[in-house]
Parts: structure tokens; C-alpha cells; sequence
């Protein structure tokens, strides 16, 4: 991080902090005391600690909630204050795991767009876990596409979505129309995709001919005609 290898530091050494998807806040403390946690743990002093809880309560928009219990707050604010105290310890990475999960599909929307106008405005590296292809494609300036442990796919959310690598990609990210066929060649050496019916769709492809795959077909591409428009 910072062109710096972290791995055999302690995880509490490492300029990273985590947002919980149950949030992890303490719920004997206050809302100040969640977030002054980690400062006291860096023993800074107190003034110091008072005027950091201060300046990111304004940023994710609680000021004034800084004595309320933890129990006080709705499910929203209990989002921001977790996100608040992983922002307080100015991190090199914010890592998110699964932070929306918890909240009802309203909420999830807003939060998630608060979430992204936070990032954006503190300029922080984050990673954000999430089995949401929605929160994936609109929150994300890269996507990472994981299966069963191991990275299948790595990028834009336009190229994923308009070029998925895999059959599970496609399925995963948008919804799809997918058919299994081969590659044939036309007599002027046009590459078409065959299905077993024997129906052919001309494609752009550098696939060997004879070579079994499958077509992924977005439902926006698809364009019905009648016949008289058709003819035209």
C-alpha cells in the first residue's frame, strides 16, 4: 500500500480500516465514543480526538448526535456512524464488506449513494464486497468477479456488462439471453454463430471455426420488427 508491503505487518498496523456488514459498533457507547475508539487506541490527545470526531461527523451529516446511544439511531445512521469511524482514522484503503445488507431497499439506495459521495469527495481507495450486481455496476469504477475463491473477470462496469469473459459473468452481472452453438465461417469467410437448429447469426469474432461457445444476447439488444418493417 502506498508502494509499501503490508503483509507481515499486524492487521491493527495496517493503514486500512473496515466497514462490517453488521456494523460492529459498541452499543455501550456513544456515538462520540464509537467513533473516538480507534483515535484513543492511537493515544492521540484529546483535543485532537474531539475536533476529528467533529469534522467527520459533519462530512457523513450527524453533527450533533454525538452523545445519543448507539440504540437511539436508526439503521441508516448506525451505517453512517460505522462508516464514520472507519473515515476517522484516515486510511489508505476503506475496505466495505457487504455494508448495505442490512438495510430495506430505500434506505440501501440512499445510503449506497451517500457511501459514493463520500468516497468520491475524500479521494479514498475502497473496496466494496457485494453480491449485488446493481450496487455493482453503479457504485464501482472497477469490478473484480469472483467465483468459488478464485478472480474470473477484472474490469470497467461498461466492459463487464457489455463483454463478460464466462457464461457465470454473464449471468451474474445483468440479465441475459444465453445460447450455445459454434463457430462456422460463411464463403466469405464471415464468422457465424450456429445453432443445433442450424439457424446462423453473423458475428464479429476471432474464435477458430469449429469451435463450441456460447452467445450472450442483453435483452436491450434485441429490436422486434413486423414483417412490412422488416422488408424495408
Amino acid at each position: 500500500m502506498d508502494g509499501k508491503v503490508v503483509t507481515a505487518l499486524p492487521p491493527e498496523k495496517r493503514p486500512t480500516s473496515l466497514v462490517f456488514q453488521n456494523y460492529a459498533l459498541f452499543p455501550h457507547l456513544s456515538v462520540f465514543e464509537n467513533i473516538a475508539f480507534g483515535l484513543r487506541i492511537k493515544k492521540l490527545p484529546m483535543k485532537e480526538i474531539r475536533k476529528e470526531v467533529q469534522n467527520i461527523l459533519e462530512i457523513v451529516g450527524l453533527l450533533g448526535t454525538e452523545n445519543r446511544s448507539i440504540r437511539q439511531l436508526s439503521g441508516g445512521q448506525q451505517q453512517r456512524i460505522a462508516l464514520a469511524r472507519a473515515l476517522v482514522m484516515k486510511p489508505s484503503v476503506l475496505l466495505l464488506d457487504e455494508p448495505l445488507s442490512n438495510l430495506d431497499a430505500k434506505l440501501r439506495l440512499e445510503t449506497r449513494l451517500y457511501i459514493q459521495k463520500v468516497q468520491k469527495a475524500l479521494d479514498i481507495t475502497s473496496i466494496f464486497v457485494t453480491h449485488d450486481q446493481e450496487e455493482a455496476l453503479s457504485i464501482s469504477d472497477r469490478i473484480v468477479i469472483m467465483n468459488k475463491g478464485k478472480i474470473v473477470q477484472i474490469g470497467t462496469p461498461e466492459g463487464i456488462y457489455s463483454k463478460p469473459n464466462s457464461k457465470f459473468t454473464a449471468y451474474f452481472i445483468g440479465k441475459s439471453n444465453i445460447l450455445s452453438g459454434n463457430i462456422r465461417s460463411d464463403r466469405r469467410g464471415n464468422g457465424l454463430f450456429t445453432l443445433a437448429s442450424g439457424q446462423a447469426l453473423r458475428v464479429k469474432s476471432d474464435i477458430k471455426t469449429g469451435t463450441k461457445c456460447s452467445l450472450v444476447i442483453r435483452p436491450e439488444y434485441i429490436q422486434l420488427l413486423d414483417e412490412a418493417k422488416e422488408s424495408e
